[in-house]
């Protein structure tokens, strides 16, 4: 098997090919090819690649390119990771909003409305490749953010693709480790849109083939440990009887995470200091194995659910899994060609989603306000136009004023305009 990661030149990189290590026997991959344009970046990371594949005993083959097309041609699969810009524009981003009081966010809010602008028309042109060069039934997973507004765009244009985030996974980890049981014995009844979805049960599997909804339990005896790590009141997840996602922080909490990030550095400056690290570790020839220090850069448990989406969709497996897809009607509020994330069954076919309960109402209020403006922001990344900007940015919940939406289209367009051929 051929696996192409696009933005292969990622720090994060080492911790794919970790995963593609530990869980050959799920995933037989004969190479992994890596294209960056970042030629320097991308051969430590290649280096580092193939060290940690000879050290695990993993007969793959890494190769790096910067040249699309010898990447993809005959692919099996194709893994987009890119970043458009990198962490400069991330820290663009995630501090420009601030001038008019709105929170920084890379995928979510004005922040990540730039960064679907600068991405869309990218990730395009490389399926376009898929499309030519690959093999006629290659996949192309999605992992870059904002996962929901990209993959809609792969999926307009009639590409094979499915969209990837790690909220669910992470969450499935976490639930298991507190009821003391194999993750692979939890089911989330996750529903939402990508980084905006809420946890509404917790089903467990017994040895017997049985089934029970944990997530009383949860609220009950570890109701305080969860709601510190999402960093929201306890009294909220009581309310709502489910577990918010982190990023409905930035919604539920819009002002409190805005006074927070106006005192301190960006995430992206956080972040460019780890890679520098990281980098420095790659290119020392001893080092063979994931570094701990990766563990500060995000995305736990992202080789896993990659490896487990790849597997099943090559393999036919039929399992369950959390990705993002068509609604094709399982949220019968929301337009059939919209992106949801929820559980969906995965094999050769492609992914199917699982029947869901009727949403609350605030939830479906909140996830049809979102969607309105993903729908926006989409077609301003497609077609361009500062009126388009404009407009999404005015649906955005977290902007919905005239005189804010139009002071950070400005903004937006001034800090990205080199990425944006029609704003040039």
């Amino acid at each position: 098997m051929k696996l192409t990661v696009i933005g292969g030149g990622s720090t994060y990189t080492p911790e794919l090919i970790d995963g593609f290590a530990r869980l050959s026997a799920d995933l037989p991959i004969d190479e992994v090819w890596l294209v960056d344009p970042d030629v320097d970046r991308l051969g430590l990371v290649a280096g580092m690649s193939q060290r940690m594949f000879a050290a695990a005993g993993h007969p793959g083959r890494v190769i790096a390119t910067s040249d699309l097309v010898a990447g993809v041609s005959d692919a099996d699969a194709v893994l987009i990771q890119l970043r458009v810009g990198g962490q400069l524009a991330r820290h663009g981003d995630e501090t420009f909003p601030h001038d008019v009081c709105c929170l920084g966010q890379e995928t979510t809010g004005p922040g990540g409305f730039a960064k679907a602008l600068r991405t869309v028309p990218v990730v395009l042109e490389v399926a376009d490749a898929v499309r030519r060069y690959a093999k006629p039934d290659a996949w192309i997973v999605d992992f870059t953010n904002p996962v929901g507004i990209v993959t809609r765009a792969l999926l307009n244009e009639g590409h094979r693709a499915v969209g990837l985030c790690n909220v669910a996974i992470g969450f499935q980890r976490r639930f298991a480790a507190l009821l003391g049981v194999d993750h692979r014995d939890v089911s989330l009844g996750h529903v939402g849109l990508n980084h905006l979805t809420w946890e509404r049960s917790v089903w467990v599997e017994d040895a017997h083939g049985g089934r029970r909804d944990a997530l009383p339990e949860l609220l009950g005896t570890h109701l305080d440990e969860l709601a510190e790590e999402i960093e929201l009141p306890a009294p909220l997840l009581s309310l709502m009887n489910n577990v918010p996602s982190y990023y409905l922080r930035y919604y539920y909490a819009h002002d409190v995470v805005l006074r927070e990030q106006q005192g301190r550095p960006s995430r992206a400056q956080e972040v460019m200091e780890v890679e520098r690290q990281l980098l420095e570790l790659y290119a020392d020839p001893t080092v063979d194995t994931k570094p701990e220090l990766l563990s500060k850069r995000g995305g736990a448990f992202y080789s896993e659910a990659a490896v487990d989406l790849l597997a099943s969709l090559v393999s036919n497996r039929g399992d369950t899994q959390v990705v993002n897809l068509q609604n094709n009607g399982a949220l019968p509020f929301l337009p059939d060609d919209h992106v949801i994330e929820v559980p969906a069954v995965v094999d050769g076919r492609g992914v199917t989603a699982l029947p869901i309960e009727p949403l609350a109402d605030d939830i479906r209020g909140l996830v049809s306000s979102v969607a309105g403006y993903e729908r926006l922001a989409l077609d301003a990344a497609v077609h361009g136009g500062r009126d388009r900007v404009a407009r999404a940015l005015l649906a955005h919940p977290l902007v919905g004023q005239y005189d804010k939406a139009e002071r950070l289209t400005d903004l937006l367009l001034a800090g990205n305009h080199q990425y944006l051929s029609w704003a040039r």
